[in-house]
């Protein structure tokens, strides 16, 4: 029964890994423009990036505008409408 158990723990120490992995992060730099409860506004050449937050957004340091920050996001479906089956893409391959 030890055996058993503790080849559980391995198993599941070992998918807790693999999915923590999962995501991707990505980062944008540059100069506040603006900053809220809900988002970051930052400078990126002539872009403006937008980054929403929330209260798990870990910040260190002082946030303010004029402050240069590196975001580090991800990104996440929020939903996903398919507009056709795939049968007209298919048929014009052949």
């Amino acid at each position: 029964m030890k055996k058993i158990l503790v080849f559980a723990f391995a198993i599941l120490f070992v998918a807790s890994f693999a999915l923590a992995a999962g995501q991707k992060t990505y980062q944008v730099t540059g100069p506040v423009l603006e900053v809220n409860a809900n988002a970051i506004v930052v400078k990126k050449g002539n872009d403006k990036w937008e980054i929403n937050r929330d209260t798990a957004t870990k910040v260190t340091g002082d946030l303010k505008v004029g402050s240069k920050v590196t975001i580090e996001y991800t990104m996440k479906a929020v939903s996903v409408e398919v507009k056709d089956d795939g049968k007209k893409a298919d048929s014009k391959k052949k």
